[in-house]
């Protein structure tokens, strides 16, 4: 059976027919139409999916890449940046659409999976999958099935505490990981020393030119990202870790944030391959179309 994936994002819906074995049959992408509310959202999921089984000329099964969570409490999706999809039973109401079961998944953890069966992570047993955007996400996989946890919250080290004194997290908590090493964090962080606007773009020129001001934010940002990660590898060991979203664009990342890293690791080395990831953009999508061969394996 062929495999289709929605990836659910702010501004686009994208959708994926791929085969069990990696390879894209067809791409479509459209507007995401949270303007209109959350039932638009669901039927251009639904007609998504009709056209691609249009392509395919069978029904597929369909795994959907969310920006949110669902609640192990009430099964509905929380902490979404596409705010009408927040508190609605969204499983269920894609189910019910489409007329089938779904699987559906975060984007960090649709990432992670797809990374690790077939992209930079594909030869490792142990995968971590980071996100590091416009919030910092993560996921598990074992042996190229997805771990969740119990609670649904494997992976998610954007919010454990880094520096408690630390800005304020739209979580309730102060300092937290996303809070420094997201692209809004960084930004800020960039900001506040100058005193004056600025983007991230122009930040990273300034540090590559030997700015010193510039080059004082980015080794916070690298000292931050060791710190933070090396208490992941202290307690999962992953074999690899793969970085995605946009400062993973970083370059220095893999050298001195490896550096930053293995100062924090409990352990007279560290040598876990911190990897670019291979698919970009599509790791979501691609990852959506994986969570329904993931169960059944």
């Amino acid at each position: 059976m062929h495999l289709i994936g929605i990836d659910l994002g702010g501004t686009k819906t994208e959708g994926i027919i791929m085969t069990p074995a990696g390879e894209t049959l067809a791409r479509r992408r459209v507007p995401t139409p949270d303007h209109q509310g959350y039932d638009a959202v669901i039927e251009t999921i639904r007609n998504l999916t009709m056209e691609l089984e249009s392509v395919a000329g069978s029904q597929c099964s369909v795994g959907v890449c969310t920006p949110g969570s669902l609640s192990t409490v009430t099964g509905r999706l929380k902490n979404a940046n596409t705010l009408c999809l927040n508190g609605r039973d969204i499983k269920a109401d894609i189910e019910q659409a489409l007329d089938r079961a779904i699987r559906i998944e975060n984007d960090a953890n649709c990432f992670a999976l797809s990374e690790a069966v077939d992209g930079a992570g594909r030869d490792y047993k142990v995968v971590f999958g980071i996100i590091m955007g416009t919030g910092v996400g993560g996921g598990v996989v074992f042996h190229n099935r997805l771990h969740p946890g119990r609670h649904h919250i494997a992976g998610e080290w954007g919010h454990n505490v880094l520096e408690p004194d630390g800005p304020q997290c739209y979580c309730g908590k102060r300092g937290c990981v996303e809070v420094f090493l997201s692209g809004p964090g960084l930004l800020r962080d960039w900001t506040d020393e100058r005193s004056r606007p600025g983007s991230v773009s122009e930040l990273l020129a300034r540090a590559r030119r030997g700015d010193a001001e510039a080059d004082a934010v980015m080794e916070r940002f690298f000292n931050r990202f060791g710190a933070a990660l090396g208490t992941v590898v202290n307690v999962l060991d992953p074999d690899a870790v793969v970085l995605g979203g946009g400062l993973s664009n970083i370059d220095d990342l893999y050298d001195r944030g490896v550096g930053a890293i293995r100062r924090h690791v409990f352990n007279d080395r560290f040598d876990t391959p911190v990897l670019r990831n291979q698919h970009g953009d599509s790791s979501g999508v691609r990852g959506a179309a994986r969570l329904w061969a993931e169960a059944d394996r």
